[in-house]
């Protein structure tokens, strides 16, 4: 592995350049530590790429678009995204639902605007959402410390655990009286990517599907990788060095440091950690669970989606997955490796909400679609049929599409196993107990060497905080440090 010289001691050493690996880094470099990172790729980001496919124009995000928990993220918030000139623009409806007879829910930013549009089910869907609001703050930091964090109040962990028993177990199908706010809400869910309806899956609706009345589901302007930029920049004012296109092979090619944050899942630790890893350690990764995958196409389109009903074309992210059974059905079959059926698929429009992101007749369209985990059929075909089903003319749009089954995307970045992006499945016991079941899940059996990835609390998402959790780990265990550094834009010293 080539290694530039690095003046002056390593303090700590980051591999993977993710969000979770950059935010340790920012970490880390806060504390006042000198950090390298190494990357596998020719540029940093992992699921925050952007780069230009088809059009030198037109820019597509490669991994994620959309990111609902940038703006609630405890890291996020202090690190001041919108102080380093990453804008995060949230459209007026954070997500739509068209369903197969032409009727379509909508989740207005204005909880008012959706009680109102969901009829009959109106009162029902504030009860639950307006609680949700009113605790957002609380919500947020229980889930986003991976339920590590002691509640605030007890109102908020019976709050999530009356509505994840209500939304999702089989009494999910019983919550309200009409289709459009069931699906509204199981489309929610499938973000879980598993079986539904499930205890995990319904927390993962009551997290996001209230967000969506609050900050929303923004993408950033001028796509994804403007907050790795903003990420990197900092790293690097503090001292912090890059190596991109290094692959890590084995922990012993790394410079010595007193710490190794991994922004790695349990297969690729398994990998490079090798017969170091004690036995039963390494059984434990092994037995680590992984969820089925999303195949991804990029299109450029001549012009936005031709959604027939004109409050969705306000929405940058709709999903394809039509009534909530059909929706329940779907993904648990996709769960148990079933390959047909009209898949649920989720799509991305970001001009919607950054018309920058478009040019006079090109625009990009993100999708995936919910696959068996390994499965190495191009999407191309059955993405742009599923979008057609609910948006008649979108096929004539089509100027070009890139297809990454999900068996590319394990290629694409080996911690997407199998195309599972999310890096692990949520089931219950992996929701909270991920990589293993560990008091503190960071630190592993090798002295000095951390997991930060979102096979860790508090999991998959654009977040930061398995990275920032994991140097705060690190910084208390490895330089007895408890104060956490200050995130915020600061200039450096000297």
């Amino acid at each position: 592995m080539h290694r530039s010289h690095h003046p002056g001691a390593t303090d700590a050493v980051v591999v993977g350049t993710g969000p979770n690996g950059l935010a340790a880094a920012v970490t880390l470099a806060r504390a006042g530590l000198r950090v390298e990172l190494f990357e596998a790729r020719d540029t940093i980001g992992g699921g925050l790429r952007t780069e230009a496919l088809f059009d030198s124009d037109v820019h597509h995000d490669l991994c994620a678009a959309v990111h609902p928990l940038a703006p609630v993220s405890p890291f996020f918030r202090a690190f001041d995204l919108a102080a380093r000139g990453v804008e995060l623009l949230s459209p007026p409806v954070s997500y739509g639902h068209p369903l197969p007879d032409g009727r379509v829910g909508l989740a207005h930013r204005d909880l008012d605007a959706t009680c109102a549009s969901l009829g009959r089910d109106g009162p029902h869907w504030r009860r639950l959402m307006r609680p949700l609001l009113d605790h957002s703050d609380a919500v947020v930091r229980l889930i986003m410390h991976g339920g590590r964090a002691l509640p605030r109040d007890l109102a908020t962990p019976l709050l999530l655990a009356r509505g994840a028993l209500a939304h999702g177990t089989p009494l999910a199908t019983h919550q309200f009286a009409e289709e459009p706010a069931r699906a509204l809400l199981a489309g929610v869910a499938a973000h879980a990517v598993g079986p539904l309806p499930s205890l995990p899956g319904a927390a993962v609706a009551l997290l996001l599907g209230h967000l969506a009345h609050g900050p929303g589901w923004p993408v950033p302007r001028g796509g994804s990788a403007a907050i790795a930029q903003a990420l990197a920049a900092e790293i690097t004012a503090r001292g912090g060095r890059s190596h991109t296109g290094c692959r890590v092979d084995d922990l012993r090619e790394l410079p010595p440091a007193r710490v190794v944050l991994l922004d790695l899942g349990p297969k690729e630790f398994l990998r490079i950690g090798g017969a170091r890893l004690p036995p039963r350690y390494a059984r434990a990764l092994g037995r680590y669970r992984y969820a089925p995958a999303a195949a991804k196409v990029d299109f450029l389109v001549s012009e936005p989606i031709p959604w027939p009903d004109q409050e969705l074309r306000s929405a940058a992210t709709v999903h394809l997955g039509g009534t909530q059974r059909e929706v329940h059905r779907q993904e648990s079959a996709t769960a148990r490796g079933d390959v047909g059926g009209a898949p649920f698929v989720l799509v991305v429009d970001p001009a919607v909400a950054d018309p920058g992101r478009a040019r006079p007749g090109r625009r990009p369209v993100w999708a995936y679609a919910h696959v068996p985990n390994g499965d190495g059929t191009d999407p191309v075909e059955r993405v742009t049929a599923r979008i057609e089903e609910f948006a008649p003319g979108f096929r004539d749009t089509v100027l070009a599409a890139r297809g990454i089954s999900a068996r590319a995307y394990e290629a694409y970045n080996p911690n997407y196993v199998g195309g599972d992006i999310g890096a692990g499945a949520m089931t219950l016991r992996q929701s909270l107990l991920r990589p293993t079941p560990r008091l503190d899940p960071y630190p592993t059996p090798l002295p000095g060497v951390y997991l930060c990835s979102a096979a860790t609390p508090p999991g998959p998402g654009v977040h930061g905080m398995s990275g920032h959790l994991a140097a705060l780990s690190a910084l208390r265990r490895e330089f007895g440090l408890r104060t956490v550094p200050e995130l915020g834009p600061v200039p450096p010293l000297g």
